[in-house]
């Protein structure tokens, strides 16, 4: 019923959507507007505007590009050949990227700070629980073009803080044939793909994509398996296009995550506790269409539907048994351990080196009072999220001439609608030698205590219903040859209702909450693009986001929560607000060399900070005043001859602009920053943010060898950057309780591919990843750690100090990948 609703409703209004640009070919047959066309300055098409009228460094590529590059996703093309791009491999997995725009940030993980719209045929991908972004479920053969659009572009709705992806797939008509292309790689990777497309003299076209992918992962224990379905079918005549978009994905990926310093040392293939699976299963359906009224107005729009599944299981390990000795019971005890119903406790002659940890604590049939259920060392985290949301939107494109300046202005509304549940559970278990959790039938669900008195109860059930309408307008005009000015402007109106099933009502330790959010962003730029190849833009906007019920659910200091996996109530944060300035120049080396050379400031009212807790995995969201990135971006690229280069830098700085107290007890200096307020850290203005890294180089170049072959060579260079626990940028390291330098080491990786056409129908290409097989990594983070420099677990590693066991705190890395090969055959027919 909702989904013939909203298509009555899209097609009453001829909204509607299309990938291919407005009257784009008369306009530039009567020289109204260059060569180079841009496609989606917007979520839905309007006019086409030529890049240089946009008053940013907007950056494209093509299906031919992605394919050129040998990236097995989008983010591996993205991370390659966009500039001001990093990726942060947080869970190690290929499908489950971090990726950073100026630092801003679209991931999948649940409690990473978003700052990044996505978007997908003008359907936003960012889901509503979160605003996370599950790149594993965008099919990459799929994609016919993108375009990342920088700064807080108001158009682009929510969550543009710091830029916006928009991507538009395939057709028939532009892609008509078939394909097929398999892959063999390092660590058992397999995969293969195909792709179909065509059309008939009666208007209708099709295309359909599918992906089915399999690797064993280059850590231990890491296999992914991906399955990707995408097929559009759509219809066309001289003023009219629609198209109906289903697409279905069913993976099963597993991220292992950080690895503690000295473990990835002895063993840079090794787990810290394992597993870390994922499971997604997602179906989306979007309706587009477009209508050509007349000469100057376009009608354009879509309504969609989409559900996504996620089951996580996690084996973790349970930090509060860090302060447990490893004690051996004597003969007296082992005979009343086994009268109260005991097994499993170690015999005579057991000692620390054959029996890392007392596990007989929580295995035996009956939990004694003074063993409570905690002591376990290992810990079994599972989630489920059910993910429904549904929306439309529709515009308008105008062209007129007013008072001699010619006018394109576009107006329009949308509204999404979602409903979201959560659920979460703690089983406690022990920790195996090879890192895995056994679980004992023992749950932290209210019924154990702490030894401080209060309830191990880790259990979230959680529903919410998120709700936004949109009302924008922009307008583009022409008041010369050589200069457009452009204003525009959104209002959003979001409602967050949570119902906590647990603890209903309200009150402390409730999830229950309304929340209402509103607010109109303006933007306005002017660019100025003369005929002799050289031109300028002068751009500030404004973007805001609301707080996600993840953010809304876990903002207590006194309650951190192991994301996703636990949450507690707190008081309401505010939504982000983001105040962009852009200016910059660029143009053309004779008919080589395009260039370009911008700098940009942002800054973020009441950034949502996740400040890490000292405990691995653990942390809290709150209101932080202000931040600021800006910085200087470079660019050339460029074709002679047989050669085909480019080269990008970014010179980034990311700073906290205002004085605030965070946990920080994995930090060395915690007690000496904030006398008084143990365990916790003073940020300063000026401080760098963590995982921002300074700067970051890129240049490729690819070499055509004739008709038949191709070589390139490509190079990623990021430098250092702060790990997530040492906001202040004061850690140490120092004597056994502070290991590690608390940052990530900057690092530079060559990626070589080729291709050679064996017939007009039968190629094969290669990639070697990694080129030098550099050891990297590419983000950080403090904590306390369970092992000792064995890999051993390790509780109370340290001698107790005044009656206290101190514990061991540690830089845990997100190593990157070692070197990898893939080859592969494409058969197109």
């Amino acid at each position: 019923m909702k989904l013939t609703l909203f298509a009555a409703v899209a097609m009453a209004l001829c909204q509607a959507q299309a990938a291919e640009p407005f009257d784009a070919a008369s306009l530039a047959a009567a020289g109204d507007l260059p060569t180079v066309i841009i496609t989606a300055s917007m979520p839905l098409p309007s006019v086409a505007q030529a890049r240089d009228a946009i008053a940013a460094p907007v950056q494209t590529a093509s299906a031919q590009q992605i394919a050129r590059s040998g990236a097995l996703d989008l983010s591996a093309f993205l991370r390659r050949n966009l500039g001001s791009v990093v990726v942060n491999e947080v869970q190690n997995n290929p499908f489950q990227p971090d990726v950073s725009y100026r630092g801003y940030t679209a991931s999948p993980l649940l409690g990473t700070p978003q700052g990044l719209s996505v978007y997908l045929d003008g359907m936003r991908l960012n889901q509503p629980f979160g605003d996370v972004v599950s790149w594993d479920l965008i099919p990459r053969m799929a994609i016919d073009s993108l375009t990342l659009m920088p700064g807080s572009n108001p158009l682009f709705g929510l969550n543009t803080l710091g830029g916006a992806l928009a991507i538009q797939t395939k057709d028939g008509r532009s892609h008509a044939g078939s394909a097929i292309e398999a892959r063999l790689g390092s660590d058992k990777r397999r995969a293969v793909e195909f792709e179909h497309g065509g059309s008939n003299a009666q208007g209708w076209h099709w295309y359909v994509t599918g992906n089915r992918f399999k690797e064993d992962g280059w850590r231990d224990d890491s296999p992914s398996d991906v399955r990707q379905l995408f097929g559009k079918l759509g219809w066309n005549d001289a003023r009219t296009d629609i198209a109906a978009t289903l697409a279905h994905a069913d993976n099963a990926l597993t991220g292992n995550g950080l690895q503690e310093q000295r473990m990835l040392a002895r063993d840079y293939r090794s787990v810290y506790t394992k597993p870390d699976l994922t499971q997604n299963k997602a179906t989306l359906l979007n309706l587009t269409a477009k209508h050509q009224a007349s000469e100057a107005l376009l009608l354009s729009g879509n309504v969609y539907y989409r559900k996504i599944n996620t089951h996580t299981f996690n084996g973790d390990l349970n930090d509060a048994s860090l302060d447990q000795s490893i004690y051996q019971p004597g003969a007296a005890e082992r005979a009343a351990l086994a009268a109260a119903g005991y097994t499993g406790y170690p015999a005579s002659g057991a000692n620390a080196a054959n029996t890392p940890f007392p596990k007989w604590r929580c295995i035996g049939n009956v939990l004694l009072k003074d063993e409570p259920a905690e002591k376990c060392n290992g810990m079994l985290n599972r989630s489920h999220t059910e993910q429904e949301n549904y929306g439309f939107s529709g515009q308008f494109t105008l062209q007129s001439e007013v008072a001699g300046q010619r006018h394109a202005v576009t107006a329009g509304a949308a509204y999404d609608t979602s409903h979201a549940t959560f659920r979460q559970t703690s089983q406690f278990g022990y920790l195996n030698p090879d890192r895995s959790i056994t679980p004992v039938d023992f749950f932290a669900d209210g019924t154990q205590i702490n030894d401080d008195g209060t309830p191990v109860d880790n259990r979230v059930d959680l529903s919410g219903r998120m709700r936004t309408w949109s009302v924008y307008a922009s307008d583009s005009i022409a008041l010369n040859q050589a200069l457009t000015l452009t204003v525009s402007g959104r209002y959003n109106r979001s409602t967050v209702r949570n119902r906590d099933a647990i603890t209903p009502g309200g009150g402390s330790g409730s999830l229950d909450g309304d929340h209402r959010f509103s607010r109109f962003n303006p933007a306005i730029g002017l660019a100025y693009a003369p005929a002799a190849g050289v031109g300028a833009y002068l751009g500030y906007n404004e973007g805001s986001r609301t707080p996600t019920a993840i953010e809304l659910g876990c903002a207590d200091p006194e309650n951190p929560c192991r994301l996703p996996n636990a949450m507690a109530g707190d008081p309401p944060l505010k939504q982000v607000v983001t105040k962009t300035w852009e200016a910059g120049l660029r143009g053309k080396l004779g008919s080589i060399t395009s260039w370009s050379a911008g700098v940009f400031r942002a800054e973020n009212h009441d950034d949502i900070l996740f400040v890490a807790d000292n405990q691995a995995g653990f942390g809290y969201f709150k209101n932080f005043g202000k931040t600021r990135h800006q910085g200087v971006e470079l660019a050339a690229d460029g074709k002679a001859g047989a050669l085909d280069f480019g080269v990008n830098y970014t010179w980034l700085q990311a700073t906290y602009q205002s004085r605030e107290i965070v946990n920080g007890s994995a930090n060395s200096s915690s007690d000496a920053d904030a006398p008084g307020l143990e365990g916790n850290i003073v940020i300063t203005p000026g401080k760098r943010i963590p995982l921002t890294p300074s700067h970051i180089l890129k240049a490729h170049v690819d070499y055509q060898g004739g008709r038949d072959w191709t070589l390139g060579l490509a190079m990623t260079a990021v430098s250092s950057a702060y790990a997530r626990g040492n906001e202040n940028n004061l850690h140490q390291p120092g004597g056994l309780a502070y290991l590690g330098s608390g940052k990530s080491a900057g690092y530079a990786v060559f990626d070589l591919t080729g291709k050679y056409q064996l017939t007009p129908k039968l190629s094969v290409f290669a990639q070697v990843s990694n080129l030098f097989d550099r050891q990297y990594a590419t983000a950080a983070q403090l904590g306390a750690t369970g092992f000792d420099a064995n890999g051993n677990f390790a509780a109370r590693p340290l001698p107790a100090v005044g009656g206290e066991y101190p514990m061991v705190n540690a830089t845990f890395y997100a190593a990157g990948a070692p070197r990898a090969i893939n080859v592969g055959l494409r058969y197109a027919f």
